[in-house]
């Protein structure tokens, strides 16, 4: 361990019997002072230090140096006595604590959310979810990070087919560093070149106790607060955790209001550029003459002035995410305000299109996870294309397009458009019943 400056190597002991060593930056020295210095000392007989070590929970022995030397990294402390070499965990832990969830915020329910600690996140997990079918098997990825991975499931409920492929993608990683489930999800993804995200990504461990007691996977890492959940379905991205508490018509309601947000943030400005220079026909007379009027003044072709505008809330999204939270909201809705009232004035984009782009903007934020929030912010590109080269028709074309595209995807082997694994169960027993 030469050229480490935090490496410790000590002698303890009435007469510096026990060789001591570990990385000061990896383990908690109040550990160390409490259960190995100041024992070292008290007790003085060697064999009684050595059994008290031994039995001491955590404490391993190493089958080779390859293993003692992955273990320091860790944060253990090797501890050796009359040539026989322990093990002990010391580990520092520095971590968030437990937090409110921000990205999948609700109204009602639970609000705290996953940390940076994936035992912290286990004992999340395990106060909700008390039962003894619920199974944990942990295992290391990443040859330099050595990221520790924990594959949770319901073993009385869980697709032996989903965690078997799951265990076996997980085991096939082959990478140096992990660090967020993120990126974990992207290694262990069959289909390279998707544009749905087929695994939810969740901060919250109430949505992974509600889909681990559905029979799914669930994937928690050590050093980032998110968890996987496989398989998953289309609906699983449109359903907020509040869903369920709500009363089921109030439930139903929220739900069918997000899916025509997903409609209208698609389509609108498909529509738009198709209604203004293709087939105005369609529209009543008024209507089409409102459009025609508020785009006298615009230079341009309405699919030019369609794609100005959403780049440009584009970029305002972009902003407000990455600029201080001090500044962030206020920075963009006085650049959004300002932007639009002066591209109106000077005859840059029409009034509708304002409305147009704030109403797709707000449409798409109301889907409540952030994956399929992005996927459905490019989508809509390639509806307005289809809609430039080919009008109604391509609109037509592109919309079923996309239906039979999300048709035939596959999240691990289960169809990506169909009902959940509890609906499908509770038909069945109906049946039989």
């Amino acid at each position: 361990m030469s050229g480490q400056v935090d490496f410790e190597e000590r002698r303890l002991g009435p007469g510096d019997e026990f060789h001591v060593q570990y990385m000061r930056t990896l383990t908690n020295s109040d550990i160390i002072f409490r259960f190995i210095v100041t024992p070292s000392y008290e007790m003085g007989d060697v064999q009684a230090f050595k059994n008290y070590i031994a039995s001491f929970p955590g404490t391993v022995q190493p089958k080779d140096m390859e293993q003692l030397m992955e273990y320091v990294l860790k944060g253990y402390v090797v501890i050796t006595i009359e040539s026989e070499c322990y093990l002990f965990e010391a580990v520092k832990t520095e971590t968030s604590g437990i937090g409110e969830a921000i990205n999948e915020a609700i109204v009602q329910g639970p609000r705290d959310a996953l940390s940076e600690n994936i035992e912290l996140n286990i004992n999340l997990i395990r106060r909700r979810y008390q039962s003894s079918a619920l199974k944990i098997e942990m295992l290391t990825v990443g040859n330099v990070s050595k990221t520790t991975v924990a594959i949770l499931y319901d073993a009385d409920r869980v697709d032996r087919q989903v965690l078997d492929e799951m265990r076996e993608k997980i085991g096939g990683v082959k990478v140096d560093i992990l660090q967020s489930a993120g990126e974990l999800e992207k290694y262990i993804t069959t289909q390279k070149f998707r544009v749905f995200p087929t695994m939810v990504v969740t901060e919250r461990p109430d949505r992974v106790v509600f889909n681990i007691a559905e029979g799914k996977v669930a994937v928690l890492m050590n050093t980032t607060g998110f968890a996987i959940l496989a398989p998953t379905i289309f609906t699983d991205f449109f359903t907020a955790m509040d869903d369920k508490i709500q009363v089921p018509l109030v439930g139903w309601f929220l739900k069918v209001i997000r899916y025509i947000g997903l409609f209208m943030t698609l389509t609108l400005p498909g529509f738009y550029v198709t209604f203004a220079s293709y087939n105005p026909e369609i529209l009543k007379v008024q209507i089409s003459l409102l459009i025609a009027g508020s785009r006298a003044a615009v230079p341009y072709p309405s699919f030019m002035e369609v794609f100005l505008m959403l780049l440009m809330m584009e970029f305002l999204t972009e902003a407000s995410l990455r600029l201080p939270k001090a500044i962030g909201p206020t920075a963009t809705t006085v650049g959004g305000l300002i932007l639009g009232q002066a591209a109106t004035q000077a005859g840059l984009v029409s009034n509708i299109m304002i409305i147009l782009v704030s109403a797709v903007a707000i449409s798409n934020f109301i889907i409540p996870l952030s994956m399929m929030g992005y996927t459905v912010r490019v989508i809509k590109y390639i509806i307005v294309l289809f809609a430039i080269t080919f009008g109604l028709v391509g609109m037509v074309v592109s919309v079923v397009g996309l239906i039979l595209y999300l048709s035939g995807m596959r999240s691990f082997g289960r169809p990506y458009l169909k009902m959940t694994l509890l609906e499908i169960k509770s038909k069945g027993e109906r049946r039989n019943g």
